[in-house]
């Protein structure tokens, strides 16, 4: 069942990050949508955004504003304030008709190597990263089940991704572009992303949710196509970095949660938007 658009106010935090401002844009025209901004000053005159720095300041005052019926976790930062934060937003949750899509990580599962992973594996992490998106999940996944969208996310790119930007970068520079042989994950677009985000809103989607590619790709080929889609082969200096001497896994693969098919991806269309 479709739910009406302009019944939701939409409250993206970290909303002029990559990710979450290709989000609000995704939205913007469809729902009643704001966002929080900290650095970025160009976002002041829109009156849609909040400046808020979640390390600072406190959240209830824009919660009281908006009175948001869906908030979208987006933020970047310190990992120990970040979960004081979804701490307040887990008691706001519970005193109103709100719902939480909090952005996670593959990294939830960084410690298991010999396998991709489903929605319902466990969680196990061996890096600070992992740990932390793992602690926030925990936090959220004991809330009434109907308020919670966890979307797990493997590595993102596209054109004006920070991943492309870096290695964009690193060969102006001359630096050497690092690759992981022995790495095989699946990928995604923020494209792709924005707009299965708003599927699941449409659709009143809860749970959990892996959205990467339906295929998997060893990182180092996969970053090779890039650089070979952007032209620039003859200028780039590889690093690289073996982990492991055997191949490990870092995937979020759909098993339960299935998307539409138009909602699918596969690693050459994430290539296909990064061209020159």
């Amino acid at each position: 069942m479709s739910t009406n658009g302009t019944k939701h106010k939409v409250l993206i935090l970290g909303a002029s990050g990559f990710l979450g401002n290709a989000i609000y844009k995704e939205l913007c025209p469809y729902f009643n949508t704001f966002g929080t901004y900290n650095f970025n000053k160009s976002f002041e005159k829109n009156h849609h955004f909040f400046e808020y720095n979640f390390e600072e300041d406190d959240i209830y005052e824009i919660l009281d504003i908006v009175k948001p019926s869906i908030i979208i976790s987006a933020l970047r930062g310190d990992f120990s304030k970040q979960v004081l934060l979804h701490q307040h937003l887990s008691d706001y949750l519970l005193q109103h008709k709100t719902k939480l899509i909090f952005l996670s990580s593959a990294n939830v599962f960084d410690a298991y190597s010999k396998y991709p992973s489903y929605e319902e594996d466990k969680t196990l992490s061996h890096s600070v990263y992992g740990h932390f998106k793992i602690k926030i999940e925990n936090m959220l996944l004991r809330l009434p089940a109907k308020k919670v969208v966890i979307l797990r996310l493997p590595m993102v790119f596209g054109s004006q991704s920070p991943r492309i930007l870096e290695i964009l970068q690193q060969i102006e520079e001359k630096t050497p572009v690092e690759v992981f042989p022995n790495l095989i994950m699946n990928v995604t677009t923020e494209s792709k992303i924005t707009q299965q985000i708003h599927y699941i809103i449409n659709r009143n989607k809860y749970g959990v949710y892996h959205l990467g590619s339906k295929d998997l790709v060893h990182h180092d080929d996969f970053i090779k196509e890039i650089i070979k889609n952007l032209q620039l082969e003859s200028k780039v200096h590889y690093k690289r970095v073996y982990t492991t001497n055997d191949d490990r896994y870092l995937a979020v693969l759909p098993k339960f949660n299935l998307l539409p098919k138009n909602l699918h991806l596969r690693s050459d269309e994430v290539l296909e938007e990064i061209r020159i």
